[in-house]
């Protein structure tokens, strides 16, 4: 059913992906699915990464661990950006597309009441996307 599962990823929050991470590994398990990890990253100096190279780097790491922790088939689809907190809707929409995604698999928080007045990211890739989305709460 599904071929191409894309999981957006914030390196700097890992600990808050976790559920989201499992979730998309039993997803890609269950229908012989790559899972692809898309990061969204300043290509400024950050305490993440100095450059980059040392992003993609760091986020093709972060991929091959989740392969081999969870026994599946994963790569890294790193987007460098000027302003990510401007750009990552966009560039998500851009990806999925790209990538040829048909599942998208988000970690994402309880609604408060900014929710109401902006939509959240993976409120806005449902909204926009061609591909399925699924929202895990932690």
């Amino acid at each position: 059913m599904f071929h191409k599962v894309v999981v957006p990823v914030d390196l700097a929050h890992e600990a808050a992906l976790q559920k989201a991470l499992q979730v998309a590994a039993t997803m890609a398990k269950t229908h012989a699915a790559e899972v692809c990890y898309v990061g969204v990253a300043s290509a400024s100096p950050s305490a993440l990464a100095r450059s980059p190279a040392e992003y993609k780097a760091k986020l093709e790491s972060f991929a091959q661990s989740q392969a081999a922790q969870y026994a599946i088939k994963a790569s890294a689809h790193a987007i460098m950006s000027h302003d990510p907190a401007t750009d990552l809707n966009k560039a998500l929409e851009a990806a999925i597309a790209d990538l040829q995604a048909d599942l998208v698999v988000m970690a994402t928080h309880v609604p408060n009441i900014s929710d109401y007045i902006w939509a959240g990211h993976g409120a806005h890739v449902a909204a926009h996307s061609t591909a399925s989305v699924l929202l895990v709460r932690d």
